[in-house]
């Protein structure tokens, strides 16, 4: 997949290559979900139907990151993990746009001029509720009297007897609440984090539970609280390291082996750590209960798979200490009920 920033598409003074014609759509696409999943299904087959290219335009940051970054909703998704997953999708162009004051005043008629000059789209694939352009007023009615085709796509609910709306919104809802199993459901494969091990304060090492303090890249995530995780190690591509952990063992502490392939178990906390002086500051960590070695500047992918409970207040170290003790005792027999 190339990906190509709408900004330098824009400069004049940067030599990019024209893009190939296509078929896009358009959106945040936080978690690409299996809403999202549906739209970029007829992304594609709109595209090889016309023999054109499929692409997909996302905002970075999100709008309501832009508006409001102190209100915003949760990231399900960074921009990398997106960026992975819509490779992973098979879409052929990932064009980023930057959503900023200059941006957001474009009219609607600027914008389709872009989409038509600039990104050489000749259809669009969009739902229901799309609106673009200065104060929102552009919408799939007004790209069609511009003169671009345009499929809409009504909204996608989920099988079950409720049929509740699949979307963003309501995948965060679950996973806030510990409902992991139902939030896998809706996104279609198991939620997950990637990020690069990084300097942490090292409290946990004080604690006898050492952890991997992994990049959030994101303003908040998406859950919060105790749980049994698995991880693996990702090469520069995002591929998974065969065995990229337990090569790294020393001292015979090889860990405990996860659920799926090339994984290790782990404890993680991600929150705010209420425990400790930094009520600002949002962390991922996690203990490899048996496994010693060194994890700093690797690229971790951890995977959730239980929710133990939520943060909680510990009075001092000691007891924080205890607390962590009883929370990976409690993991690890999850982990051994597990076939």
């Amino acid at each position: 997949m190339n990906t190509y920033f709408l900004e330098h598409l824009l400069d004049p003074t940067q030599s990019v290559k024209a893009l190939a014609p296509c078929v896009l759509t358009i959106g945040n696409f936080d978690g690409v979900h299996l809403g999202h999943q549906a739209m970029l299904k007829a992304v594609r087959e709109n595209a090889q139907a016309e023999q054109l290219q499929s692409a997909v335009m996302i905002f970075e940051p999100q709008p309501r990151e832009f508006f409001d970054p102190n209100n915003a909703p949760a990231r399900l998704t960074n921009f990398a993990e997106k960026q992975a997953i819509l490779s992973q999708m098979g879409i052929d162009t990932l064009i980023v746009a930057s959503f900023d004051g200059k941006f957001r005043s474009l009219s609607a008629k600027a914008f389709a001029d872009i989409l038509v000059k600039t990104l050489n789209v000749k259809t669009l694939v969009l739902g229901d509720d799309f609106r673009f352009g200065q104060d929102r007023i552009g919408d799939s009615q007004f790209l069609r009297d511009y003169g671009l085709p345009v499929t809409n796509l009504t909204t996608i609910t989920d099988n079950s007897s409720e049929k509740v709306r699949i979307s963003s919104t309501r995948i965060r809802e679950l996973l806030l609440s510990g409902d992991i199993e139902r939030a896998n459901h809706l996104l279609g494969r198991d939620y997950s984090i990637s990020g690069v091990v990084q300097d942490g304060d090292k409290i946990g090492r004080t604690l006898d539970f050492p952890t991997a303090n992994i990049s959030l890249d994101r303003l908040t995530p998406a859950l919060h609280g105790i749980f049994a995780v698995d991880v693996v190690r990702l090469d520069e591509n995002g591929n998974v390291i065969i065995d990229g952990l337990t090569n790294l063992a020393k001292d015979g502490q090889t860990g405990i082996q996860g659920l799926r392939a090339h994984s290790l178990f782990g404890t993680a906390n991600i929150g705010k750590r209420p425990s400790v002086d930094k009520p600002h500051e949002w962390r991922l960590e996690v203990f490899f209960p048996e496994f010693s070695g060194d994890l700093y500047g690797l690229r971790l992918n951890v995977r959730f798979l239980h929710f133990l409970h939520g943060e909680r207040h510990y009075e001092n170290l000691a007891a924080l200490k205890a607390g962590i003790q009883q929370d990976v005792q409690d993991l690890l027999a999850w982990r051994r009920d597990q076939r």
